[in-house]
């Protein structure tokens, strides 16, 4: 399919079914649901694709579900869709503000959700017409916000056999209309570490008699991050801050517990694969002067989102294609992390941003993660047009790739 056609077949789509959408995503951020708890999201999504002839099959374990497009017989291009809610207030005044007290769509994933379903409703048509070279899994994903729900999808196979992956995140640093690409590290890893120390305790007056555990903690919040500095390669944009510290309760005695809990971020894969073995390390080499011991919980969060390069190139023409090239935008990266990463440590694929600032509005940016966030909604047919043109796009260079003819391909599916 030519890009003039495809930019007219999702116009068309768009003006007969845009509204339908944008009242479905009101429908989600009127009933936020949160991680592993949004079942009646996934029941709305699912009744749905069911509707236009789709077989959804919901996640052994959890909430969420997985959908297949198209008979197969070619490439497998899997997209994503986080659908859980973020425990906040929504603090908007408007008609679709959530109706569950301290639970809101803060995030966009409400829209993440619509732009997919959107998305496979449209090429649910191309594939009754014989025009998807391939098949197409959607991904409804639990818990991003956990996080955790990207690896129950992986464990449930869903994207064993799939051959690149994509996802978009609403980005009110962008203007509607405009998509934010970037090859390489997007997003980043996101761990969290506690460092614990222990003594026999004793009084300030007679330090030199146990170990001075106030003393040796502070030697760890100031020295291990010194230390990763000289120890990991600049540009990977290793970063260790911490954000609690915690020890004695007396001014005159010296305690026998103490901790520093922070969180690990990271940009590059091969240093955040090595990160904990080396955090552990360095704590024992700081602490082994002043006679405590030290425990080292690190926690696991999300490995660096990096965003794989002929994936962006993928995103990069079905934006141009669908949109125009007057819509393709350079984005930062971002030291948040995003759960996403978990599929491109299994399959090669790329995450766009989708802007949701209004070029109309003169109100200031409504950030992520605020009780008062809210997006333009015709970003939703933006996403739709990118996300539709990026699974075409995709499956069309897969099956080159392998030799295969696409067109033949399709009609023979």
């Amino acid at each position: 399919m030519q890009g003039r056609d495809l930019r007219e077949q999702l116009n068309a789509f768009l003006a007969r079914h845009e509204r339908e959408f944008v009242e479905f995503r009101r429908d989600l951020h009127m009933h936020p649901e949160l991680a592993f708890a949004e079942h009646r999201t996934t029941q709305r999504i699912a009744e749905r694709l069911r509707g236009v002839g789709l077989a959804p099959e919901p996640l052994p374990h959890t909430t969420g579900l997985v959908c297949d497009i198209g008979a197969g017989g070619g490439p497998t291009v899997a997209l994503r869709a986080d659908i859980d809610a973020l425990p906040l207030t929504d603090e908007k005044d408007v008609p679709y503000r959530s109706a569950v007290p301290g639970v809101a769509h803060s995030c966009g994933h409400d829209v993440h959700t619509t732009v997919l379903l959107a998305t496979g409703v449209f090429l649910a048509q191309q594939a009754r017409a014989g025009a998807l070279p391939g098949r197409v899994r959607l991904l409804f994903q639990p818990a991003e916000e956990l996080p955790g729900g990207a690896r129950e999808v992986v464990e449930a196979g869903g994207i064993d056999g799939v051959d690149r992956v994509f996802a978009l995140h609403c980005d009110p640093r962008l203007l509607t209309g405009q998509v934010g690409l970037r090859t390489g590290p997007i997003t980043a890893a996101c761990d969290q570490v506690l460092v614990r120390l222990s003594g026999p305790g004793g009084h300030t007056a007679r330090p030199h008699l146990t170990s001075d555990l106030v003393y040796a903690l502070g030697k760890v919040v100031t020295e291990l991050p010194a230390a990763l500095s000289r120890r990991v390669d600049p540009r990977a944009g290793f970063s260790l801050v911490w954000g609690r510290v915690s020890a004695g309760s007396a001014p005159n005695a010296i305690p026998d517990d103490g901790v520093a809990e922070g969180t690990v971020r990271c940009l590059d894969d091969d240093a955040w694969h090595a990160a904990p073995d080396l955090i552990r390390e360095l704590v024992e080499s700081v602490v082994a002067g002043y006679g405590a011991r030290a425990e080292v919980d690190y926690r696991r969060g999300v490995p660096p989102t990096v965003n794989e390069a002929t994936s962006v190139r993928m995103l990069q023409d079905a934006c141009t294609q669908a949109l125009g090239p007057e819509a393709v935008a350079d984005t930062p990266q971002s030291l948040g992390g995003e759960d996403f990463a978990w599929y491109l440590e299994h399959v090669p694929g790329a995450l766009a941003r989708l802007g949701t600032h209004s070029p109309q509005s003169s109100a200031p940016m409504l950030d992520l993660h605020r009780g008062t966030f809210d997006v333009d909604e015709r970003a939703i047919g933006v996403g739709v047009q990118l996300m539709s043109a990026t699974a075409l796009t995709a499956l069309w260079e897969c099956a080159r790739a392998a030799g295969g003819d696409p067109v033949q391909d399709a009609a023979l599916a």
